[in-house]
């Protein structure tokens, strides 16, 4: 409406001029180099507007000559881009779907078009993955590594090809190199704290995970910096048992259901004459999660003690946990060690319509301490051969002896978990009994208190000595977040065997 006014408002001010104008006649002379020019006032401002009119088209039709081979080249440039587009596009969809003779025609095609551009730059990265080509793929993320804009990009694509030709110093120093430039980069702070956790850097490793703790949430970062704390503690605990001691008891604080920092901490408070203190922190971790490590600290709680007086504490915290299975066995083997045979049979009782492997070995010694039956006692040992296995220290597939703070095949923090074995492969040989011969006792992976009596071989012959333990942390396999497609899936396993881990056949 206001528009309409304002054009009614000019028509009507420029009809008043022309009015104005025919009203009020008058003569214009010029007279230049001998030339009499006369005529109206009206006739005047008519050619003089007709004049600017001319000249104003004229102007614009120079302008436009000069700038049409400028207009004309950004026409070519942008048809030229919209089908670098249109190449870009159908090369990505080929990549996805696999298709690798698309996927190097559109790729051809845009490496004439728009050979500089990132996105072309990721496709030809993409193409040669692939099809199997990894040193043209890296000579891609080579170059785009080389820009600014795509740099991040680019390390990541490098790390995945050093972790795929198992370079691990090479994967390192791309994602310590991501981390620097860009501390957001998720993949990146993950490789290098897996790293770090591998050298057993422990220190560095909390360090970096400090410096990512705005991008975790607080329940996930407490318990990761518990773990690593707990890694820490255990690294100490032969050199320095008082940093040992405040690394677990921070841990103990921050996640007080984590078993092995508990069980660490429980210890070297009751080697400090805090027992009081090493009773609490156990007992709290014990009502969260009943663990056969925490039972075996509470018994060695208090030394000097006699076997009935270490049987009644059992008893009293078996019952914080009642109808636990866990309790049960802390508390018949107590009562084997306090020759109190009967409770130990009430309380495996309940247990022994199928039994599992620890409590067909409690039942053997059982059965050679109350009636020194040694037939019976080997036949408990020969059903331990079949019986369900117990929980274990379990992290994608493999089984440990004791907790590790990172998994062997994928490097994740806390991978460990207790529960039953169910899938994976065996890392070692496979047990299995001799036929012929007698069967002889089962050879324990623990003391003679025998905590975690799970049979690590049952032969005729005299059984071998425990193999070394394994490192802290194993080098990892696969990378997360791998930006390009992968010919063939390599195998999550290690190639080589290593003492002290073994796979559970299904």
């Amino acid at each position: 409406m206001i528009r309409v006014a304002i054009y009614l408002i000019v028509v009507g001010a420029i009809a008043y001029g022309v009015a104005l104008f025919a009203d009020r006649p008058g003569d214009v002379v010029i007279t230049w180099q001998g030339l009499r020019i006369e005529t109206s006032l009206l006739v005047l401002g008519a050619a003089i507007l007709a004049a600017v009119v001319v000249l104003t088209f004229v102007l614009g039709l120079i302008r436009w000559m000069a700038r049409s081979p400028i207009v004309l080249a950004r026409l070519l440039r942008n048809r030229r881009g919209v089908r670098a587009y249109e190449a870009i596009s159908h090369g990505l969809i080929a990549v996805g779907a696999g298709d690798i003779a698309a996927a190097q025609r559109f790729t051809a095609e845009v490496q004439r078009l728009a050979p500089g551009e990132p996105l072309a730059l990721l496709l030809s990265a993409q193409a040669a993955q692939l099809n199997g080509d990894r040193d043209a793929a890296e000579r891609a993320f080579r170059t785009m590594a080389a820009r600014p804009d795509t740099k991040a990009l680019a390390l990541h694509g490098l790390f995945i090809e050093a972790q795929r030709r198992s370079d691990a110093a090479a994967a390192r120093a791309y994602a310590e190199e991501a981390a620097r430039i860009a501390p957001a980069l998720g993949w990146a702070g993950t490789a290098v704290l897996e790293a770090r956790c591998r050298d057993g850097n422990w220190a560095g490793a909390l360090d970096l995970l400090e410096q990512q703790k705005r991008m975790l949430d607080k329940a996930a970062y407490r318990r990761q910096r518990a773990v690593l704390l707990t890694a820490r503690a255990l690294a100490l605990e032969d050199s320095d048992r008082g940093a040992a001691k405040e690394y677990a008891l921070e841990a103990n604080k921050l996640a007080p259901d984590l078993v092995p920092a508990a069980a660490l901490a429980g210890r070297l408070l009751a080697e400090g004459g805090q027992s009081r203190k090493a009773n609490r922190v156990i007992d709290s971790a014990w009502r969260a999660n009943p663990h056969p490590e925490l039972a075996q600290a509470y018994a060695e709680l208090r030394s000097g003690e006699s076997a009935r007086d270490r049987l009644k504490r059992i008893e009293a915290g078996a019952k914080r946990v009642p109808g636990h299975i866990e309790g049960a066995l802390a508390v018949a083997r107590a009562a084997l060690d306090a020759q109190e045979f009967a409770e130990a049979r009430s309380e495996l009782a309940p247990y022994l319509e199928r039994p599992t492997r620890r409590v067909c070995v409690l039942m053997a010694r059982l059965e050679r301490a109350e009636r020194n039956d040694e037939g019976r006692a080997r036949e408990w040992m020969a059903r331990a051969l079949n019986a369900p296995p117990d929980p274990q220290w379990t992290a994608d597939g493999y089984v440990s002896d004791r907790w590790l703070p990172v998994s062997p095949v994928s490097g994740r923090i806390d991978a460990f978990q207790w529960r039953v074995p169910l899938t994976g492969a065996i890392a070692g040989p496979i047990i299995e009994p001799e036929l012929p011969g007698p069967v002889s006792t089962a050879a324990t992976s623990r003391d003679q208190n025998q905590n975690a009596v799970v049979p690590t071989s049952i032969s005729a012959r005299p059984s071998a000595p425990a193999p070394l333990q394994p490192e802290p942390v194993i080098p990892l396999v696969h990378a997360p977040d791998d930006p390009g497609p992968e010919v063939a899936r390599e195998s999550d396993a290690p190639a080589g065997e290593d003492g002290g881990w073994r796979k559970i056949f299904q």
